[in-house]
């Protein structure tokens, strides 16, 4: 069913399968006409690397064009400056077509309105909207005309002017943009501000020849490691295939989302820093130090609406989304992201340092338990339920939280359970003060999991 590509943050398919030409030129008129009705004609749509990227464009502008828009082709771009244009206020909307870090057959849409994510059950809404068109049949002509417009030029402006103090900073660091679209950008930022980096792959190329552009693949990284290495370097940074999510390494550890936030609120007054369901408890007790910290659920179109409703400064997820509100705009930015983590190594700041010297933790990986779509919320209920009578084998629960699933504390750890909203599939996660905990945690519950899904 074509309902099935509407996901909780964005529309997300298979190339010629799921998204095709008929499909497209339809999400294009039924989102055209819901900006109508709001009133709202300027569009902005950029894409990033994939191979698809020109012909979902041309229909993606067709089904635009059929609802009667004014279209502004923004280019190969990363996301956050599709969101830049919005957030500036250049213009209504902004579609991106991007795969992100999904396998390069699949393609998609990221949608934003003003200032807002166009998610959830607004997504929902269209996609019954576009299975309506679909099952009308009515054609679509092609009709690609648009208006080109360099948004790219004031977000770089943007950027040499808001960091000028590292204007010629000599420290040496590693970017990897993976053929992804984070070249486009990080290129030219490094040449204006005159910075030290060693750049790895910056041609965006939809085949992506060296590696996936998943830095949250440990495989994904092994050639940032090995130019850290190879060259007596201390720091790197690897981005996602749109560039809206950073890794951030040095030669003695990879740096995770919540640690980021950790580090980054150093640079902060009072922060308010807003975390999701998987980070790390260091970080809430940390960050409530220096400030205040909240959990929320996961995602960015969730984390970007309570960064609105409750004044958040920073926003973290463990994956390497970072969102800037202080001193930027609140969306996730990955090439941002490493501009303010240079702005600390400049103030000489020893990230390695400060993390050594926060409470050690053993934490799990994100650890997948595979369902189906289906069955992950029903699994997800009966696990609750069996939580709140205690689950054998495991102390008694301190705490549980269901912002996002279910999140239990225990006296010398806390276990996360919940059902992701892209993919069929429970993710889990563990932390305890001891990896015998840990493993003890991890071994129950999944335990658990496997006896409810029977």
């Amino acid at each position: 069913m074509i309902e099935d590509i509407f996901r909780e943050y964005d529309i997300r398919g298979i190339v010629g399968e799921d998204l095709n030409e008929e499909s497209v030129k339809a999400i294009g008129f039924a989102f055209g006409m819901h900006l109508r009705h709001l009133g709202r004609e300027r569009i902005s749509v950029g894409y990033d690397a994939r191979l698809s990227a020109p012909d979902m464009f041309e229909y993606l502008v067709s089904g635009l064009n059929y609802a009667g828009l004014r279209i502004f082709d923004i280019g190969l771009l990363p996301t956050p400056v599709g969101y830049f244009g919005v957030f500036t206020h250049k213009f209504d909307a902004n579609i991106m077509i991007t795969g992100s870090h999904n396998p390069k057959n699949y393609n998609g849409f990221k949608i934003t309105i003003g200032t807002d994510s166009f998610f959830g059950a607004q997504l929902k809404t269209l996609g019954r909207q576009v299975a309506e068109f679909m099952g009308s049949g009515v054609e679509i002509p092609t009709n690609t005309f648009c208006e080109k417009y360099n948004i790219l030029g004031e977000y770089l402006d943007y950027f040499e002017k808001e960091f000028a103090n590292l204007k010629n900073f000599k420290t040496p660091f590693v970017i990897d943009c993976a053929n992804g679209a984070a070249g486009v950008t990080a290129c030219k930022i490094v040449e204006r501000l005159g910075l030290n980096a060693k750049i790895l792959f910056p041609e965006p190329d939809g085949n992506f020849p060296n590696h996936h552009p998943d830095p949250s693949e440990e495989k994904n990284l092994v050639d940032l490691k090995n130019a850290i290495s190879e060259n007596g370097l201390n720091l790197g940074f690897g981005f996602d295939g749109d560039a809206d999510r950073i890794a951030v390494l040095t030669a003695k550890r990879n740096i995770k989302g919540d640690e980021l936030a950790c580090l980054l609120s150093l640079n902060m007054k009072e922060p308010k820093i807003l975390g999701e369901v998987k980070c790390s408890q260091v970080m809430y007790d940390e960050i409530n130090r220096r400030g205040k910290s909240f959990m929320g659920k996961t995602g960015h179109s969730n984390i970007k609406k309570a960064m609105k409703e409750l004044g958040i400064d920073l926003a973290a997820e463990v994956s390497g989304h970072i969102y800037f509100k202080e001193r930027y705009f609140g969306f996730d930015d990955g090439v941002y992201a490493m501009m303010r983590v240079l702005e600390l190594v400049a103030k000489g700041i020893d990230l390695d340092a400060e993390l050594d010297a926060l409470p050690v933790m053993y934490s799990t990986d994100e650890i997948k338990f595979k369902t189906t779509d289906t069955a992950k919320f029903e699994i997800i209920d009966k696990f609750k339920n069996l939580a709140k009578n205690g689950i054998s084998g495991l102390p008694a629960v301190r705490d549980m939280i269901e912002i996002d699933g279910v999140r239990l504390r225990f006296d010398d750890g806390w276990a996360l359970v919940r059902a992701s909203n892209t993919t069929p599939i429970i993710v889990t996660r563990f932390e305890a003060k001891s990896p015998e905990f840990r493993d003890e945690m991890q071994r129950v519950i999944m335990g658990a999991l496997e006896e409810i899904a029977k």
